[in-house]
């Protein structure tokens, strides 16, 4: 069961839980949903608000649902969900159900899409939407390292609306 909580309440390592434990980047709604998985992506306060970033690749199918929706959620869910985060992350869902293959459970609520088995949700309402722009990356290395494909990211900035915590 989740319970509500304030986002400078939440003990864990935001840092850490993305890089390492990884998020799944969800959105849409009963209709139609997917989910992504991701190791970028930034917390804290932008514009006298609680927010949360997200990058999403323009081949990515996740992309469409997070550009037509209003709201996306970030799923936290520790080490015990890998090889479903590693599936979401690896498999597109224009070709599997992943609800189906990794045995998630959605939850619908708040405009958009979660996961009954993770351990933190961050429910957040779109404010802001940009690109990469190569030309204003500083640090070529950057261009060579994480575009080689030149498939720069699309930025999303959302207002943390709900924080979700499992008890």
């Amino acid at each position: 069961m989740f319970i509500e909580i304030d986002i400078r309440d939440v003990k864990k390592n935001l840092v850490k839980a993305i890089s390492d434990e990884w998020m799944l980047i969800s959105a849409g709604d009963k209709s139609k949903s997917n989910m992504m998985t991701a190791s970028w992506g930034l917390t804290g306060e932008l514009w006298f608000r609680d927010v949360a970033v997200c990058f999403i690749r323009p081949q990515r199918y996740t992309l469409e649902f997070v550009e037509q929706n209003d709201t996306f959620a970030l799923c936290f869910f520790g080490t015990g969900q890998k090889q479903a985060l590693s599936f979401c992350g690896s498999k597109s869902g224009r070709d599997y159900d992943k609800i189906k293959e990794t045995g998630l459970t959605p939850v619908y609520s708040d405009g958009t899409v979660y996961y009954e088995e993770a351990k933190l949700v961050l429910i957040c309402k779109k404010i802001a939407v940009s690109e990469i722009d190569p030309a204003r990356i500083t640090d070529k290395t950057v261009i060579s390292r994480c575009y080689p494909e030149s498939d720069y990211h699309k930025v999303f900035v959302g207002e943390i609306m709900k924080v979700l915590e499992k008890e």
